[in-house]
């Protein structure tokens, strides 16, 4: 496990460890099982097919929840109990896809004495497509996190 940084080891510009998920149908049908969500334009292809899509497509929030994987394997628990993001989905994960979700430090700032980190984050496909784009923020409680 890497050694967390410091706050004063972070700077602005800094390149968080990227994410990198295979998207599989079996991925897409045990994320249903776990969200209740059984939209056929998920688990069903024969429907899915039918649809402009061609074919199932991923969940938004599963494709999202690499984004939460990013932030956390860099900010851990402070991400857990302050993160807050805002996103924009651009377009659909499919199985098969490859999606590399990263993200890079755009401003640090204090709030009470307390450092405040905002990132760009965004998830693309193995063709360069974006799918997700957006913003995070983290309050760094224990001010400190793992950024290489």
């Amino acid at each position: 496990m890497n050694q967390p940084k410091k706050i004063s080891e972070i700077n602005i510009g800094d390149i968080l460890p990227p994410v990198v998920k295979q998207i599989a149908q079996e991925r897409i049908q045990l994320y249903a099982e776990a969200s209740g969500d059984f939209n056929p334009i998920h688990i069903n292809e024969e429907f899915a097919q039918k649809t402009p899509f061609g074919g199932t497509i991923a969940h938004g929030m599963l494709v999202l929840s690499f984004t939460s994987a990013l932030m956390c394997n860099t900010f851990g628990l402070d991400w857990l109990s302050s993160g807050t993001l805002s996103v924009r989905f651009k377009a659909a994960a499919r199985p098969g896809d490859v999606i590399t979700t990263s993200g890079a430090i755009t401003s640090i700032e204090y709030q009470d004495n307390i450092p405040l980190v905002k990132c760009n984050v965004e998830s693309r496909n193995q063709a360069g497509e974006v799918v997700i784009t957006g913003n995070t923020t983290v309050k760094l409680l224990s001010t400190s996190a793992s950024v290489k």
